[in-house]
C-alpha cells in the first residue's frame, strides 16, 4: 500500500506534519519502537510507530530520524498521548531527511494502525502471489512442469507466512514447504477433512490438532483418474487430496481465500499429471488380469508379465514374485455398513441393501493410495503400483523382488544370530494387517456410518501359473474381511484355513445363536466374578490343550487353571477333552 492511503482512512486519526511530496512511498510493514537506535530491527519499507519515549531533549530527534532514513523506512508516525503536540525539533529533522511524518491522535491505539496496515499489505501480497500462482498453473498446463506445487507452497511461506501441506485422503504428505507434519497429525487432519466433506459443508474446514488450528481446502480431482461425476459426494470424497494450511481462515478476506483456491486448482493439475503417468501401469495390470480371468494359457500370461515387469519394477534384473490385492467399496442405504455382513461377497453391507457407487474407480483410487509407502513422499513407490478395476472390484498386481530360498535365509539368520524377526524384516511381501494400520482412522471417517472398505491379500507367487490361484485367494480373503465388523477390514492368505472359509457363509442369526449358547454363560460369569474364563479358554485352545504351557502363559498354577477349565465345562455342559467341543469353542470365539 502507499502512504497516501493512510490519510484517506479517518479511523486511523493521522495528520500529516511533513513530507507531502513523499506520500507515494510503498509501505511493506509496521514496526512499533521506543528504542533510540532500532536499526537492527528494520529492513526497509516500514511505517515506524513511536510514543517518543526515546526523546529526552531536542538533540535526540536528529540522530533518531537519521537512523530511520538510513534504514529506508517509508514514514514515521508519532503519538501525541505522551507529550501532546509533536516537538518542533522532530518535525525539522524529518523535513531535513525527507522522511514523511504523521501525528497520531491520542485516542487511536497503535494496534489499530498496525492491524489496518498489516491487513492491507497482506492483501496486496496475496494479489501479487495470486498472479504468480496463475502464471505457474498456465506453465504446468501448457508445457513441462514449472517445479510442481512445492514452488507455490514455498511462496505461501515466504510471502504470507503460511505453512501448508498437500495431503492424500489418508494423511500421507504429498508436497509441502518446510518441516513435514508428523504422521498422526496428517492422518487426523485427513480424517477431519473427510468427515466434514461427507456432511456436504463447503470448505475450507477448520480443525484443531494438538493445540494448532488448521484450515483444510479440498483439492478436487477432475483429471484422468477422477471418479465419474455424480450428485453423491461419497463418490469423490475418498479420492480427493486436501491442502492443509496452518492458520485459521475464518476471518480471511476474499482475496486470500481466492488465492488458496487458485493454489488448489494448480495442485489438481499436478495430480492430473501424476494420474496420466499411471495410465500405462494400469493398462498393463488390466491386460494381465483379463488374461488370468479368461483362463489364458500360462505361456501367454508369462509373455505379458515379461512386458510388465520392467515397467513396474525397473532395474530389478530378475523375474519378480507377484502378489494380488483385491479391494471393494460398498455403501448401505440405511447407514449400517459398518456392522459387518452376513454373507460376504453377496452385495450386502450390514443389515441393509448395499449400493456400489462407482465402486470400481473409488476402490481403485483408494487401493493405489493404500499401497504407497506412507513414509515416502516422492513418486518412487507409486511408480510401481498397478491397479485395475474390474466391475466393482479394484485389483492390484504387485511385483516383489525375487525372495531368496528359505533355507539360505535360515542359514544366514542362524549364522548372524538374527532369528525369526530378521527373517520377517527380509520378507518384502505385503501383509493385510500392516497395509491398513496407518490408514484405517482417516478412511473410517470418510466412510462414516454407511460405507465399508474390505481388502484381501494373496500369498506371493513366482510364476504365471500361480496368478489365477492368487487372484481367487485374494478374493476369498476379501470375503473373509467382509464378514468382520468394522468399516475398514482386511484379511490375508494365512487366514484362509478351511473353517475360516466357511464362516462368512453362515447366516448372521445362526452365528449369533451359536456363539451366545456357548459363550454368554462365560461372559455373564466373568462380569459377576471377574474370573477371566473367556481369556482362559482362548489361551487353553491356543496352547492345544496343554496344561503346563497354558498355565505358564497365564502365569497361573496348574491347579488354578484346572479349576477354571472345570468351571467352563460346568457352565457350558461341554467337555474340553473332546475334539468336537474344542472345535465348537474355537469357532464360537472366532465368530464373536
Amino acid at each position: 500500500m502507499r502512504l497516501r492511503a493512510l490519510l484517506d482512512t479517518d479511523a486511523l486519526g493521522l495528520r500529516l506534519l511533513g513530507g507531502d511530496d513523499e506520500l507515494d512511498r510503498t509501505v511493506r510493514g509496521v514496526m512499533t519502537t521506543d528504542l533510540r537506535d532500532p536499526s537492527r530491527y528494520l529492513s526497509g519499507g516500514e511505517l515506524v510507530l513511536t510514543g517518543l519515549a526515546w526523546r529526552r531533549d531536542a538533540t535526540d530527534s536528529e540522530p533518531f530520524v537519521r537512523i530511520l532514513a538510513g534504514a529506508g523506512v517509508a514514514g514515521l508516525a508519532a503519538g501525541e498521548a505522551e507529550l501532546g503536540d509533536i516537538p518542533v525539533d522532530l518535525i525539522e529533522a524529518c523535513r531535513h531527511h525527507r522522511l514523511p511524518l504523521f501525528a497520531v491522535n491520542e485516542t487511536v491505539a497503535f494496534a489499530t494502525i498496525t492491524e489496518h496496515v498489516v491487513r492491507q499489505v497482506s492483501g496486496e501480497r496475496a494479489g501479487d502471489l495470486a498472479a504468480v500462482v496463475d502464471r505457474h498453473r498456465r506453465l504446468m498446463t501448457s508445457g513441462p512442469t514449472g517445479g510442481g506445487p512445492e514452488v507455490v507452497l514455498d511462496l505461501l511461506t515466504s510471502d504470507l507466512d503460511l505453512r501448508a501441506w498437500v495431503l492424500s485422503p489418508t494423511g500421507r504428505r504429498i508436497a509441502g514447504a518446510g518441516e513435514s507434519l508428523p504422521g498422526p497429525v496428517g492422518a487426523s487432519l485427513a480424517g477431519h477433512h473427510l468427515a466434514a466433506t461427507r456432511t456436504g459443508r463447503r470448505g475450507p474446514h477448520r480443525t484443531t490438532v494438538d493445540g494448532t488450528t488448521y484450515s483444510l481446502f479440498p483439492i478436487r480431482n477432475t483429471g484422468r483418474g477422477a471418479v465419474p461425476p455424480s450428485r453423491d459426494v461419497r463418490e469423490s470424497v475418498l479420492a480427493d487430496w486436501l491442502l492443509a494450511v496452518e492458520a485459521d481462515a475464518a476471518d480471511w478476506p476474499a482475496a486470500r481465500l481466492d488465492l488458496l483456491q487458485g493454489v488448489t486448482q494448480l495442485i489438481a493439475v499436478e495430480r492430473d499429471r501424476r494420474d496420466a503417468a499411471r495410465t500405462v501401469r494400469r493398462r498393463l495390470a488390466q491386460e494381465v488380469l483379463e488374461l488370468v480371468q479368461a483362463g489364458a494359457a500360462p505361456t501367454e500370461i508369462a509373455a505379458r508379465l515379461r512386458v510388465a515387469a520392467p515397467v513396474l519394477l525397473p532395474g530389478l534384473g530378475t523375474a519378480p514374485h507377484w502378489q494380488v490385492v483385491v479391494a471393494r467399496v460398498e455403501w448401505a442405504e440405511d447407514g449400517t455398513a459398518g456392522t459387518g455382513t452376513g454373507a460376504a461377497g453377496t452385495g450386502t453391507a450390514g443389515t441393509g441393501t448395499a449400493q456400489d457407487i462407482a465402486g470400481g474407480p473409488v476402490a481403485q483410487a483408494l487401493l493405489e493410495e493404500i499401497l504407497v509407502d506412507p513414509a515416502v513422499t516422492g513418486p518412487d513407490t507409486a511408480d510401481r503400483i498397478a491397479v485395475a478395476h474390474m466391475g466393482e472390484e479394484a485389483i492390484a498386481l504387485v511385483p516383489l523382488p525375487a525372495m531368496p530360498a528359505h533355507g539360505a535365509d535360515a542359514a544366514t539368520a542362524d549364522a548372524s544370530g538374527a532369528g525369526p524377526a530378521a527373517l520377517k524384516q527380509q520378507d518384502p511381501a505385503l501383509h493385510a494387517d500392516i497395509l491398513l494400520a496407518a490408514v484405517r482412522e482417516p478412511l473410517a471417517a470418510g466412510l462414516a456410518d454407511d460405507g465399508r472398505l474390505t481388502l484381501g491379500v494373496s500369498a506371493a507367487v513366482h510364476s504365471a501359473e500361480g496368478l489365477r490361484g492368487a487372484l481367487e485367494e485374494a478374493r476369498h480373503a476379501r470375503r473373509v474381511a467382509a464378514a468382520r465388523p468394522g468399516r475398514v477390514c482386511a484379511a490375508g492368505h494365512h487366514e484362509l484355513a478351511s473353517h475360516v472359509l466357511l464362516l462368512p457363509f453362515v447366516p448372521d442369526d445362526v452365528r449369533r445363536a451359536f456363539t451366545a449358547r456357548l459363550l454368554d454363560p462365560l461372559r455373564d460369569y466373568d462380569s459377576r466374578h471377574r474370573a477371566e474364563l473367556i481369556p482362559t479358554l482362548e489361551a487353553f485352545l491356543d496352547c492345544d490343550g496343554s496344561w503346563t504351557r497354558c498355565a505358564a502363559r497365564l502365569h497361573l498354577h496348574v491347579n488354578t487353571l484346572r479349576y477354571r477349565v472345570g468351571r467352563i465345562e460346568q457352565l457350558t455342559g461341554r467337555d474340553l477333552s473332546r475334539l468336537e467341543d474344542k472345535l465348537d469353542f474355537f469357532l464360537a470365539l472366532r465368530m464373536s
